[in-house]
C-alpha cells in the first residue's frame, strides 16, 4: 500500500503523510491512553482489517511513532507503545476530537463508543479555567467499562480503569441494550439527573463544569 506524498514542503502535508492514512490517528489515539497489544488494538479498533493494522504499525514505527516494547511483568510479550514523537501528537489529537465533537449528528445503526474513545473525550472537554485549584476526583462507571479522571491542583490524569486515589464521587450510568452510551450520552444523563452517584454528590456539578461537552455549531 503506497503512501501519499503531497511533495509540498508543508507541515500540514508532511503531518498528514506521516498520520493521514486511514485508521493512522485512531490507532494513535487509542495508544494515548496506554500501550497495547496487537491483539487490543485489533479489538479496540472494531472493523480494522488485520492486513491495514500491520500496514499502519509499520509505517508508524518507520515513522518514529510508535515503538515496540516488552510487555512489563508480570504480562509477558510486546506492546506497541508511542515514542515521544508520538506522545507529542495529544495536543493536536485533542484539538481535533474537539471540533469533530461539534460536526457529529445523531448516532447511525452500526456505531460504536470504544473505551479509549471516553478517555479521549474526558482529556478534549477539559476545561483548565474551571479546574484552577480543583482537586477531586471521579470514576465513570457505563456499562462493563471504568474511566477515572483526577484532577489535583488543576492538573487532569485520565485513564481506563480504577482512579489511582479512591473516588471523591462514582458516578454510573446505565443504558438500555439498544442504547448508544456515547460521552454525550453520559453528559445528557447526568445533566438529566439519571446516573448513580456515590460519594459526594454535589461533586456531579463540578464534574459537569469542569468536563463540558462541545455544542453543535
Amino acid at each position: 500500500m503506497k503512501r501519499r506524498d503531497f511533495g509540498q514542503y508543508c507541515g500540514l502535508a508532511r503531518a498528514l503523510e506521516l498520520v493521514g492514512e486511514r485508521w493512522a490517528l485512531l490507532i494513535v489515539r487509542n495508544l494515548v491512553v496506554r500501550p497495547r497489544r496487537y491483539s487490543e488494538l485489533q479489538t479496540g479498533l472494531a472493523g480494522i482489517p488485520t492486513n491495514v493494522l500491520a500496514t499502519r504499525l509499520k509505517e508508524l514505527e518507520q515513522s518514529g511513532i510508535v515503538e515496540r516494547q516488552v510487555a512489563p511483568a508480570p504480562a509477558r510479550g510486546v506492546v506497541y507503545a508511542l515514542t515521544d514523537v508520538g506522545r507529542s501528537l495529544e495536543p493536536a489529537l485533542l484539538s481535533l476530537a474537539r471540533w469533530g465533537a461539534t460536526q457529529l449528528g445523531e448516532p447511525q445503526r452500526g456505531d460504536v463508543v470504544t473505551p479509549e474513545g471516553l478517555v479521549l473525550n474526558l482529556r478534549a472537554v477539559f476545561q483548565p479555567d474551571q479546574a484552577a485549584g480543583l482537586t477531586a476526583s471521579w470514576e465513570i462507571h457505563v456499562r462493563d467499562v471504568v474511566v477515572h479522571a483526577v484532577v489535583a491542583d488543576g492538573d487532569l490524569t485520565t485513564g481506563l480503569g480504577s482512579a489511582p486515589v479512591p473516588p471523591d464521587l462514582t458516578i454510573t450510568a446505565r443504558f438500555a441494550d439498544d442504547e448508544l452510551a456515547s460521552y454525550r450520552a453520559v453528559i445528557t444523563a447526568a445533566r438529566d439527573g439519571e446516573v448513580g452517584l456515590s460519594g459526594r454528590p454535589e461533586l456531579l456539578d463540578t464534574f459537569l463544569r469542569v468536563f463540558t461537552v462541545p455544542r453543535a455549531a
